[in-house]
């Protein structure tokens, strides 16, 4: 077994404890509950950072915070403009789709009743 790989094995060791302490602790309060589930997720983390894929998986995080800052977000006009498009365009094609489904009610129906 690789160093990676036992250390990921440690963090869902300590995952799994955190899960088993929960329940252990079911006597206690909530708040004590969900100290330790926390706690065993930091400590999970802590051990899984120290391995490839968790150093690749903070850069990866890294990286994406770094991409959002480049987003350039709607104002407020262009987002209630947008909505109003799409509440619009929505309502347009629930009609279209109301009328085609009453023409081939209409359509069924006048066959069925040809066939009688």
């Amino acid at each position: 077994m690789t160093a990676d790989k036992l250390k990921l094995f440690l963090a869902a060791l300590a995952l799994g404890g955190g899960v088993v302490a929960f329940y252990y602790l079911e006597q206690q309060s909530a708040l004590i509950q969900v100290a330790a589930v926390l706690g065993s997720v930091v400590v999970a983390a802590a051990i899984a950072m120290q391995s490839a894929p968790g150093r690749a998986a903070w850069d990866f995080a890294r990286d994406a915070r770094t991409e959002l800052r480049k987003v350039v977000w709607p104002t407020s006009k262009e987002t209630m403009q947008t909505t109003a498009i799409v509440m619009v365009i929505v309502v347009l094609i629930a009609l279209f789709l109301w009328f085609v489904d009453w023409a081939l009610l209409k359509g069924v129906s006048y066959l069925a009743a040809q066939g009688k």
